[in-house]
């Protein structure tokens, strides 16, 4: 028996592609993961702010058991619209519910709020979205501070002042009996970021001397700023498989998936985020899925993913990076 292997994006689980547009002058962007002629999808959303579009039809229950692509974008509700340019992208290929007037695809999508870095008034559009499937490619999906994640921040306890960049990561795993599973996450978190394989934090809110706070610890003391009531916020993501999976499997491998951000932001699900984390199951791998095995490893690649996000990411609209705070912090 093999054992399993962590390496790559999602871009590398069969099936999958993934895009990015990014407008790092206004800070903002969106991602598209394109889910070839169909996967079965599937939705948990746990946080208390969201803004979603497609996300009902997910539901076991419903009619529709097949989406073509997930949408991630900034832009607060405004961003939704992006989903207008994957739909027209996939349907002038052809790529679609079939209906005896034409294809009509479906693009669940989720949004986070960027607006308070760079420009409010510039958010992803229909051009953006068809932009974003353009681009996408199985290559290696770039992190950081592009698309979604382009205006993402972190740790906001003490106020976007005291904010660290976040952005979208990835990490794919191979399973022993080689089915793959793989997420990417848009990392803006009222909470801080911490590694949950050694409990070490990576990035937490920074004090006037710049040296980051326990998010949790400040919370529960009453050092919050009052300005973090008005603070909007969320963390969205995609966890896929290429395992053949049923509708109801696919929603618990997404269920599941929020275990890795619990694992990994501190406080997680907050009144003022809207965590969202979509599934996909292509099924272009025929072995017996192992249920078990693939949620342990959607909640891994999800924490994995959420690192990622925030030790890739650049400064950007005056939020520092956790590379640029390596030294104040030591």
């Amino acid at each position: 028996m093999g054992q399993s292997e962590f390496m790559g994006t999602i871009a590398d689980v069969p099936g999958i592609a993934a895009g990015h547009w990014t407008d790092a002058n206004a800070a903002t962007g969106c991602s598209v993961i394109l889910c070839g002629r169909g996967a079965v999808g599937g939705v948990a959303v746990r946080g208390g702010s969201p803004g979603t579009h497609e996300t009902d039809l997910l539901d076991p229950v419903r009619r529709v058991d097949r989406v073509h692509a997930i949408l991630l974008s900034g832009g607060s509700a405004f961003g939704l619209a992006a989903a207008g340019g994957v739909q027209r992208w996939l349907e002038e290929r052809r790529i679609g519910f079939a209906t005896r007037h034409g294809y009509i695809p479906i693009v669940p999508a989720a949004i986070l709020y960027d607006l308070g870095i760079g420009s409010a008034d510039v958010r992803p559009d229909a051009r953006a979205g068809y932009a974003a499937c353009a681009a996408a490619t199985g290559s290696p999906l770039a992190t950081g501070s592009v698309g979604a994640g382009t205006g993402a921040t972190v740790a906001k306890a003490f106020g976007i002042a005291g904010a660290v960049k976040g952005g979208i990561g990835s990490a794919r795993c191979v399973l022993a009996d080689g089915v793959s599973v793989g997420a990417a996450v848009a990392v803006n978190a009222w909470g801080g970021v911490c590694d949950h394989r050694d409990g070490s934090l990576i990035a937490g809110p920074r004090r006037p001397d710049g040296r980051m706070a326990d998010p949790v610890e400040i919370m529960l003391t009453g050092e919050t700023s009052a300005e973090t009531s008005l603070l909007v916020n969320t963390t969205i993501g995609v966890v896929a498989t290429d395992a053949a999976l049923d509708k109801m499997q696919v929603n618990f491998m997404a269920s599941s998936a929020h275990d890795g951000l619990a694992l990994t932001i501190r406080p997680c699900h907050t009144p003022n985020d809207g965590d969202t984390l979509f599934g996909v199951a292509t099924g272009e791998n025929s072995a017996p899925a192992d249920l078990m095995a693939i949620v342990a490893a959607a909640t891994q690649v999800t924490a994995l993913a959420v690192i990622d996000a925030v030790r890739s990411a650049t400064s950007l609209g005056g939020a520092p990076a956790v590379g640029e705070l390596a030294d104040v912090n030591r």
